[in-house]
Formats: structure tokens, C-alpha cells, sequence
């Protein structure tokens, strides 16, 4: 398996079969394929994890838990699913877990959000404040779907089998999460 060869660009998330292999090599314990799928799924992973969390250190550690998790039970996987479902639910419960054990679900405060990983450079750290700010007026559901669609590439019927949701629930609340950003960026309080 040549998973060298298998990274993906920040356009295309990757397909379906090659995360169904990278998932077989890793049950068959092959560490390169681990690091594809890393490469390839943790923006999503992360995305995920941040819209639970609201909180970048600890959406950090639980991506890189959901790594570890998969690592010791890729074995358990069924390729008839659907990989990435699979993956982000794993992030997701660890989330939750984290979420239930510290019992905290405070916005992302300055520090936090400087310590996010800067995937656009040409950002200055007020527009990610503000960005973080709107973020943050969003339900944790709308959240979760925007950060995966736009931070992670994922389209819409991916997110939906990701949280187990019907597409349209995830497109009305998506167009919803808009308009509540689009809102609170122009400063305008009524929706």
C-alpha cells in the first residue's frame, strides 16, 4: 500500500475508499497508514472536537486521542460504513466524554483561540477574535456543522452521516448558522 503517494489537498477531502484502506492498514498495524489518515482527516477530526469543546487545547488532545482510538480499534471497523462517519463519531463521544468529566462548556477565550492552529496566515488575530466571537453565538449543532463544512471541507450529506442527522436538518441548520453570522457580524442583534 503506497500511502505516501495518498495525501490529500485542503479542497478535497478525502474519498471514501482510500480512508477504507488507510482503516485496513492500520488494523493490520501499519503505522504509515495511520499518519495518512491523519494527515487526511484531522481537520475534520479537529473541526468536530472544537464544536463540542469550544475550547482549542482540549479539541487538540481529543483529536489526538481520536487517533489513538482508532489506532487500537480499526480492527473493528466495517467497510460497508462509512469511514469518516466513523472517525468523527469517535471524536465526537471522546468530546462528549471530556465534556461530562470537566464539566465545562465556557466560550473560547483569547488565549485559546491564539492557540488554535492558524490555517489561513494572512488572518490577523482580531479577525480570528471576531471570528471566534461569532462563532461562539452559534448552538453548539449549528457550530459543529459550520466548522465541518467550511474548516474541514466536509459537504453536507458527509456531515449528516458524520452526526447521524438527515440532510436536510443539516442544511436548514446550516443556512440558520448563517444567518446567525452573517447577524452578528454586522453587529445587527435581531434575527
Amino acid at each position: 500500500m503506497q500511502v505516501g503517494t495518498a495525501k490529500r489537498t485542503e479542497d478535497h477531502p478525502p474519498d471514501r475508499a482510500r480512508l477504507e484502506e488507510y482503516l485496513s492498514g492500520i488494523a493490520a498495524g501499519d503505522r504509515e497508514a495511520l499518519g495518512a489518515l491523519y494527515e487526511a482527516a484531522r481537520g475534520a477530526v479537529y473541526a468536530a472536537a472544537l464544536g463540542v469543546l469550544r475550547n482549542a487545547p482540549d479539541a487538540q488532545d481529543v483529536t489526538q486521542d481520536t487517533f489513538v482510538r482508532v489506532w487500537e480499534c480499526a480492527g473493528s471497523y466495517r467497510p460497508q460504513g462509512a469511514p469518516m462517519a466513523w472517525i468523527l463519531t469517535i471524536a465526537r463521544n471522546l468530546a462528549l466524554m471530556r465534556l461530562r468529566r470537566e464539566s465545562r462548556t465556557q466560550p473560547l477565550s483569547q488565549p485559546e483561540r491564539e492557540a488554535a492552529p492558524d490555517r489561513d496566515p494572512g488572518l490577523e488575530a482580531e479577525d480570528r477574535a471576531v471570528l471566534a466571537g461569532a462563532l461562539n453565538a452559534l448552538a453548539d449543532e449549528e457550530r459543529q456543522i459550520v466548522l465541518l463544512h467550511a474548516a474541514a471541507g466536509l459537504k453536507h450529506r458527509e456531515i449528516g452521516r458524520a452526526l447521524d442527522m438527515p440532510l436536510g436538518t443539516v442544511l436548514s441548520k446550516y443556512r440558520r448558522a448563517l444567518k446567525k453570522l452573517r447577524t452578528h457580524l454586522e453587529g445587527d442583534d435581531a434575527l
